[in-house]
């Protein structure tokens, strides 16, 4: 999180944090074989959803907030596959890329626009200032809190339908503990979302007077990212999990 935004958004939503739930889906035909350890990835899930989640209720760095968000995402993918549901895991993992690499940038753009502040205590009112960057980042959130007929909630939803319809003892704790991450996730992207964006500015003079809104060619790539986060689930269920699907 020391880093620049765009690194944070690369390492969050393509590389690093999402090497092992592809690892875990190339090895799949490994793990059937196992069934104690399918249980023990469906634990691990579950109560990294969870502790990702309550850790990140209690945040005031922007881009922690969203950092421990990814971590709990990535809580869902991992015990969805301990359930067996690899095609679930990788369609959340695809869209689940989306949003997060759009909250990442647009978390960029506001502690740039701020001149370097993270800490969304000393934000407010920027909605006014920032419309577009706002924008971005309320479709983002949204996504990312499962809202309906985006691309979270195709996949997230099937995550947690999964666990749901699973009958067994692990599946029914990853449903609970899934269920309680998934009100957290809402809480805490309007806590981002309300100190962030809503109410009075509480911004140092100084960068105040140089907020201004992105470029060009950074609003495109916030324009490209939303169309993904919103799209990306209702065309790509059928491809992923649709009935008939060799993906």
């Amino acid at each position: 999180m020391e880093g620049p935004t765009p690194v944070s958004a690369l390492i969050h939503a393509a590389t690093m944090v999402t090497a092992g739930v592809f690892l875990i889906i190339r090895c799949s035909p490994l793990f059937e074989c196992v069934p104690s350890v399918l249980n023990f990835i469906v634990l691990i899930g579950a109560a990294t959803a969870f502790m990702a989640a309550t850790s990140g209720l209690l945040q005031n760095d922007l881009k922690k907030v969203i950092a421990y968000s990814t971590c709990s995402q990535l809580g869902y993918m991992i015990f969805v596959c301990g359930l067996s549901g690899y095609t679930a895991s990788l369609f959340h993992l695809s869209t689940h890329a989306f949003f997060k690499a759009l909250l990442f940038l647009s978390a960029g753009a506001v502690i740039h626009a701020v001149a370097g502040e993270q800490d969304m205590r000393k934000f407010g009112g920027l909605a006014r200032m920032l419309p577009y960057t706002y924008a971005a980042f309320f479709v983002g959130s949204i996504a990312l809190m499962g809202v309906p007929f985006l691309s979270g909630f195709y996949s997230k939803d099937l995550i947690l339908e999964i666990a749901g319809g699973s009958a067994s003892l692990t599946s029914d704790f990853a449903y609970s503990l899934g269920l309680i991450s998934a009100f957290f996730t809402s809480f805490y992207s309007f806590r981002l979302l309300y100190l962030a964006f809503y109410g009075e500015s509480r911004t140092a003079r100084v960068p105040l007077e140089h907020t201004h809104e992105l470029s060009g060619r950074m609003a495109t790539a916030l324009l490209l990212l939303a169309l993904g986060s919103i799209f990306l689930g209702i065309l790509g269920r059928d491809l992923f999990v649709g009935p008939g699907t060799d993906f």
